[in-house]
C-alpha cells in the first residue's frame, strides 16, 4: 500500500470520527442547510472577500470546549466537542448551553502550520466573538479583545514552536445583557422581540502567512464625480522607502494605476467609470501591493464598487435620497440576521445567501441590518448580487424612556466613562468592516432610543469619520436636527407623523404582518406579529394595502421605507419566510408585484 493512500484512509477515518462525535443539539426546527454541514470541514469560504491572499488554513471545526466559573483558571479537562464557529448556544455548536455573566466559555485546539510557509509570518484572524476573548499560544497569552461583532487578528510567528504542534487555547466572558456592552437583542431571558444569547466563537477562525511588510485593512472609497477612487492601505512592518500600487481591473484589463508612500491615499482614475447600482452591480477588481525597492513584498487582490450615496431636493424642495446623483426610493426589510439552527451564524454560505436573494426576489432594493453586523462575506454577497444596506450599531446598555410625543431632545442614557469609550471603540470598527463595501449607504447609530446617548456628537462623529455615507441618527428614536434623514416608526400601518423639510424623511420601520404556520415554530405558544391573521391569502391582501398606503405617502415626503420583516425569529411570526426558511409565508409574486412599483417609483 502507497504511503499517499495510507494517508487518504486514515484522513477518511478521522473526518468519519468527527461526524460521529457531533449532531445538532436539541430539538428545536432547523433549516434545510444544517443537513449540509461537514463538521470537519463547516463554512470552507473563504472568510475576507476584499482582501484576498492565495494561502490560508481554516480552522474550523471540532475544538475542545468547557465552561467554568468566571476568574478560574484554564481546566486541565474539557466538558466536550464544539463545532466552531458555532456560538455555544446554538443547536449546530453540538453543545446548547447557556453560559452568562458568572461563568467563562473555554476553547482549546491544536493545528500544523503548513512548512510552505516558512520565513512568513502567522497571522491569526478571529471573523468575530461575543464577547471578550483572551487567546494563548502555546501557553503564552498573545492578546486580548473586546467587541462582539467585528473581526481581530494576532500576529502570533513570536510564539510559535519549533515542534509540529501548536496549541490554541480561547477563554470568552460575556455578560449578555448585564453588561454595558453591544449585543442587539440578545438577552439572559428571551422574550417576544428580544431573542437566545450568543456567547463566544460565531465567525469563522483562520491562519494566514504574510511577508515581514504587509496589508492589514483597506479603505476604497469611489468618487463617481471626479472619475476616481482613494485607497488607503493600513500596513505592519512598512518603512518610509515603500510605496503601495493600486491597480484598477474591468474584467482582466488594467484602466487605471495609482501609488503613494506607505500610510498616503493612493488616487485612481477610473475613467468611464462603470457605476454600481441594485439594477446593475458592476464591481470592478482591484490589486494592491507593498512594494520595496521595486519589488512586490505583499500583493493581494480586492473589488470595488463605483457609486455615490447623498440628498437633493426635488422639483418640490422635498429632501430626496439619491443614488448616482438621482432621486432614488430605498425600499427593503428590517433584516434581523437570526437563524434557528445557528442563531448568530448562518448554517452554510449558500444559506448566508439566500436571503439576501430572495430579498430581491420580493422585489426591495435595500436591507436594513437591524442591530446586527454580518461576517465580511454578508457585505460581499450584498455587492455582488446588488442591494443597498443600512447598518444599524447593534444596541446595547441601558435604555431611558422613549419620549412619545416630545419627539425631539428627549431623554438620553447617561453611560459610565467605559460603556461610552466601548460604545465608540466598537462602532469604529464596525464601520471600518464595511466602509470599502458599494452595497452599504446608510449608518444608523441608533435604534428606538435603545442605550441612545450624545446623539448629535456620535452623529457628526460618525459623518466626519465617512463622509461618503448617510447618517441616520436615530432610527425611531428620540430625534435631534442632526445627520441627513429624521426616521419614524409606525406600526402595522404606514403613516407620516412628523415632516423635515431639511432632511430626508424616511419610515424606519412598518408592518409586522403575523401569520403562525405551525409546524415551523419556535415555540408552540407565545407567538406575536404586530398584527396577526390566519390565512397567507388575509396576510398577502394586509401587506398589499399597507404598500398602497406607502405609495400615496411618497410624493409627500417619504423617501424610504423599511417593512418588518424577512423573516420569523423566534417568538416573532411577522416575517415574509418562516424561520426555518422553508415555507415562503406570503404570495410571493403579488409582494414582488408591488414592491417593483414602489422601489421603482423615480424611475430606473
Amino acid at each position: 500500500m502507497s504511503r499517499f493512500l495510507l494517508i487518504c484512509i486514515l484522513a477518511g477515518f478521522i473526518g468519519l470520527a468527527n461526524a460521529q462525535e457531533w449532531k445538532p443539539a436539541g430539538d428545536k426546527i432547523k433549516t434545510a442547510w444544517a443537513e449540509k454541514i461537514d463538521p470537519s470541514n463547516p463554512l470552507p469560504e473563504y472568510p475576507r472577500p476584499q482582501m484576498i491572499r492565495d494561502q490560508w488554513l481554516n480552522l474550523n471545526g471540532l475544538w475542545d470546549y468547557a465552561i467554568v466559573a468566571r476568574g478560574n483558571s484554564s481546566p486541565s479537562a474539557f466538558d466536550g466537542k464544539i463545532l466552531v464557529p458555532f456560538a455555544v448556544e446554538s443547536s449546530l455548536s453540538g453543545v446548547e448551553k447557556r453560559v452568562g455573566q458568572n461563568q467563562e466559555l473555554w476553547y482549546h485546539r491544536t493545528f500544523t502550520v503548513p512548512a510552505t510557509w516558512k520565513n512568513k509570518k502567522v497571522v491569526l484572524h478571529f471573523g468575530a466573538v461575543d464577547w471578550r476573548a483572551d487567546v494563548w499560544i502555546n501557553d503564552v497569552k498573545v492578546g486580548q479583545h473586546e467587541g462582539g461583532y467585528t473581526p481581530f487578528q494576532f500576529d502570533i510567528t513570536p510564539f510559535l514552536s519549533k515542534t509540529s504542534v501548536q496549541k490554541l487555547v480561547v477563554k470568552v466572558w460575556d455578560p449578555t445583557d448585564r453588561g454595558y456592552q453591544p449585543r442587539g437583542k440578545q438577552v439572559e431571558r428571551p422574550q417576544g422581540i428580544w431573542y437566545t444569547p450568543v456567547t463566544g466563537i460565531w465567525q469563522t477562525v483562520w491562519l494566514e502567512p504574510v511577508d515581514q511588510a504587509y496589508i492589514t485593512h483597506l479603505k476604497t472609497i469611489p468618487n463617481i464625480d471626479g472619475n476616481n477612487i482613494t485607497v488607503l492601505a493600513s500596513t505592519e512592518g512598512t518603512n518610509t522607502n515603500d510605496i503601495i500600487e493600486v491597480k484598477v481591473l474591468d474584467n482582466g484589463k488594467v484602466v487605471g494605476t495609482g501609488r503613494a508612500a506607505a500610510g498616503q491615499e493612493v488616487l485612481v482614475s477610473v475613467p468611464d467609470a462603470k457605476l454600481w447600482s441594485p439594477d446593475s452591480p458592476f464591481l470592478y477588481d482591484m490589486e494592491v501591493a507593498i512594494v520595496r525597492n521595486g519589488v512586490a513584498t505583499d500583493r493581494l487582490k480586492s473589488y470595488f464598487g463605483m457609486r455615490k450615496i447623498s440628498t437633493g431636493r426635488d422639483s418640490n424642495g422635498i429632501v430626496r435620497l439619491q443614488l448616482n446623483n438621482k432621486d432614488y426610493f430605498q425600499f427593503g426589510p428590517l433584516d434581523q440576521g437570526w437563524w434557528p439552527d445557528g442563531l448568530y451564524t448562518a448554517p452554510t454560505d449558500e444559506a448566508l445567501l439566500y436571503d439576501i436573494k430572495k430579498t430581491k426576489d420580493f422585489g426591495f432594493n435595500m436591507i436594513r441590518k437591524h442591530v446586527k453586523v454580518e461576517p465580511a462575506r454578508w457585505y460581499y454577497h450584498c455587492d455582488r448580487e446588488g442591494i443597498l444596506v443600512w447598518q444599524d450599531m447593534p444596541n446595547g446598555d441601558r435604555s431611558p424612556q422613549w419620549q412619545m410625543r416630545n419627539y425631539f431632545n428627549g431623554l438620553e442614557l447617561v453611560r459610565s466613562a467605559k460603556s461610552e469609550a466601548n460604545f465608540r471603540k466598537e462602532w469604529k470598527e464596525i464601520m471600518d468592516l464595511c466602509i470599502s463595501n458599494p452595497s452599504v449607504v446608510v449608518w444608523v447609530p441608533f435604534n428606538e432610543a435603545w442605550g441612545q446617548f450624545k446623539t448629535e456628537e456620535i452623529t457628526e462623529w460618525t459623518k466626519d469619520y465617512d463622509p461618503s455615507r448617510l447618517v441616520n441618527p436615530a432610527s425611531g428614536g428620540n430625534h435631534y436636527d442632526v445627520g441627513d434623514m429624521i426616521d419614524m416608526h409606525n406600526y402595522p400601518e404606514p403613516r407620516m407623523g412628523l415632516f423635515d423639510s431639511k432632511r430626508s424623511n424616511v419610515l424606519g420601520e412598518y408592518g409586522g404582518i403575523g401569520l403562525v404556520l405551525q409546524d415551523h415554530l419556535w415555540e408552540k405558544d407565545r407567538n406575536w406579529g404586530y398584527v396577526q391573521y390566519k390565512t397567507s391569502e388575509e396576510a398577502t391582501k394586509a401587506y398589499i394595502d399597507m404598500a398602497n398606503q406607502l405609495k400615496e405617502l411618497i410624493p409627500f415626503g417619504y423617501s424610504a421605507a423599511v417593512y418588518t420583516q424577512t423573516t420569523d425569529v423566534e417568538v416573532e411570526v411577522n416575517g415574509l419566510l418562516t424561520y426555518d426558511r422553508k415555507i415562503i409565508k406570503l404570495n410571493e409574486a403579488q409582494i414582488r408585484k408591488v414592491n417593483l412599483e414602489i422601489s421603482n417609483f423615480f424611475g430606473k
